[in-house]
């Protein structure tokens, strides 16, 4: 493995509820989710890199997804991750520290399965994991991408999606 090689991993949050007169930006976890966060951070844990920092929108979704995943890697919440574009969450990716090698973006859909459709372009990009990505990216999926570039200049089609896991 170069030094260059970086992964880029994408979750979705873990399921929510919808309780009354609650606002989409601060609807809680369900049951379901709460289990299901902890299973995608057991996974995590046994097969992925270890996390060096955490980008995460501010929906209190994805704040208690990172919460019961226990990660421990610096988080940065960011407002603009939430209700966004591709786009906007490559901005924000461009701007992660260099010595970051592994980083984990927490945020929605449709946003989370466009972006790995986005980024996979690079050989390397598994056909089925794509189709299983553009099919369904369900609450809790966890998209791997294999990252050869700098963050800075992560751009359209310059990842390799390697992995889809869904924690049930």
């Amino acid at each position: 493995m170069s030094d260059h090689h970086r992964t880029l991993i994408l979750l979705r949050h873990a399921k929510s509820s919808y309780p009354t007169g609650v606002a989409d930006h601060d609807r809680p976890l369900a049951p379901r989710g709460i289990r299901e966060a902890g299973l995608a951070g057991d996974w995590l844990r046994a097969n992925q890199p270890e996390i060096d920092t955490v980008l995460c929108s501010t929906a209190t979704r994805t704040r208690e997804t990172l919460d019961r995943t226990a990660i421990s890697a610096p988080v940065r919440y960011v407002d603009r991750l939430y209700d966004t574009t591709p786009g906007t969450v490559i901005d924000e990716i461009n701007s992660v520290p260099e010595d970051v090698a592994t980083l984990l973006v927490i945020g929605h859909e449709p946003t989370m399965s466009q972006l790995a459709l986005g980024l996979a372009g690079v050989r390397g990009t598994d056909p089925r994991t794509e189709a299983r990505v553009a099919t369904k990216f369900p609450t809790s999926g966890i998209a791997v991408l294999h990252v050869e570039r700098a963050w800075r200049k992560l751009e359209l089609s310059g990842a390799a999606l390697v992995g889809f896991h869904v924690p049930r």
